[in-house]
């Protein structure tokens, strides 16, 4: 019996370790998965940072890329969300500066933070983004509105890569998101409407 017990105590405390284990590498997939993606475009997730290659800008009558912009938000992020220019046309290694610009609608602070992918995806590894506010989380006082840069360079060696010689626009997409989903805001309050008996005497004054 006490062999049986003390056997028992192993199986239990091994299956712990091994829950607790799984927990964790979940809790750390999202951070790695997301490092994996930056650092090889996969998911049409482009380079950042310290990542992201600069390249001289080409010379001469060299082909130009279309870089369009797209902003979405979730559904519960009370937030006017834009960018400043829909599309600018750039040099392979040229450097470019656009802005996206965020209104929060509501009558409280909210904060958010953003993804984004550039699409089509097998062009993304070479769409370096130099500075951006991307996982940074925005706070947006009500009312509040901002603008926010977006600083990037498309790689010379799109036009040499055999898959996307032939890309002439890429789209960059940021979406928005609550950074605290378990605390949303409250919607803006509207107008009350007049009680029936109000709503009634109003009709009889205006016969």
């Amino acid at each position: 019996m006490a062999k049986s017990g003390r056997r028992n105590r192993v199986v239990a405390l091994t299956l712990i370790g091994v829950v607790g284990g799984m927990a964790g590498l979940a809790f750390a997939s999202v951070p790695l998965y997301r490092l994996f993606c930056q650092v090889t475009g996969y998911a049409g997730t482009p380079k950042t940072g310290a990542d992201a290659r600069q390249s001289n800008p080409l010379t001469g009558d060299v082909r130009t890329v279309t870089v369009e912009f797209d902003a979405n938000i979730q559904r519960d992020v009370p937030w006017v969300f834009e960018p400043v220019q829909r599309r600018v046309t750039v040099r392979p290694g040229e450097t470019a500066l656009i802005f996206y610009r965020a209104r929060n609608t509501s009558d409280k602070a909210v904060t958010g933070t953003a993804t984004f992918n550039v699409t089509p995806y097998k062009a993304a590894r070479y769409f370096n983004k130099i500075a951006c506010f991307c996982f940074t989380e925005q706070t947006l006082a009500a009312g509040q509105e901002i603008d926010m840069p977006v600083q990037f360079t498309v790689d010379p060696s799109i036009l040499t890569d055999a898959n996307t010689s032939t890309v002439h626009t890429l789209t960059l997409s940021y979406t928005f998101f609550l950074a605290d989903p378990a605390n949303p805001p409250a919607p803006k309050p509207t107008a009350a409407r007049p009680a029936a008996k109000d709503a009634a005497a109003v009709g009889a004054g205006s016969s």
